[in-house]
């Protein structure tokens, strides 16, 4: 922690390798959680880079009371909820690897039973399912359910980068996760996958991340 604030306090007074030293460190953090946000490689480089930018000029405002790590959180948050949303859906190819900061993963939700490709088939399908559930609720949801659920915040952390009070937090991951839930069986309707509402934990993104949708 004292290199950091070190690396702070030179940066606030304009050196430049101070701060690129300070990327270095958060870069791979930020970028996880832009693409978390986003859902694709290219939104989620230019955000991340958009948040080194906007932390740089406000830097001789930052105040250390808080960790500089929450504080690029919450500019990532911020600029990803002032976005102005895209008008079209993403869609993904269950044939293809999904590119993610740790490397090419696929679709897939954790089974004991890997012996039925029609099995493998369809937690490939929810899997999807899942992630355009989540692409097509609120970015105020999305934020609260990748913070929560992906990035594993306390609701404490998740308050700091929101500026919200711990308890508003849970009121809106619970309304977060009820709208997830509803976009999910509705899409699940229209391409004919049964899904029981209130199962509890559904296991259906890249390996990692796990929504509760029972809670």
């Amino acid at each position: 922690m004292a290199d950091i604030d070190q690396l702070l306090e030179r940066a606030r007074q304009g050196n430049e390798e101070a701060f690129g030293a300070l990327v270095l460190r958060y870069q791979d953090r930020i970028y996880g959680l832009c693409y978390r946000l986003t859902g694709n490689q290219e939104d989620a480089e230019d955000l991340a880079q958009e948040v080194f930018v906007r932390a740089y000029r406000s830097l001789r405002k930052f105040r250390a009371e808080a960790d500089f790590g929450t504080y690029l959180h919450r500019i990532a948050v911020n600029l990803f909820l002032n976005q102005r949303r895209k008008n079209h859906c993403q869609f993904l190819s269950l044939d293809n690897p999904v590119s993610t900061p740790d490397g090419e993963l696929s679709w897939q939700v954790a089974d004991n039973n890997q012996n039925h490709p029609q099995d493998e088939l369809e937690r490939q399908e929810l899997a999807l399912l899942v992630r355009r559930a989540l692409n097509s609720i609120s970015r105020e949801h999305r934020a609260v359910l990748v913070l929560r659920e992906m990035e594993e915040m306390s609701y404490e952390e998740m308050a700091a980068v929101l500026k919200l009070a711990p308890g508003t937090v849970k009121s809106r991951l619970n309304r977060a996760r009820a709208a997830l839930q509803k976009a999910l069986l509705k899409l699940s309707r229209e391409v004919g996958l049964e899904l029981l509402p209130g199962e509890g934990k559904v296991n259906a993104l890249p390996r990692g991340e796990k929504l509760d949708l029972g809670k």
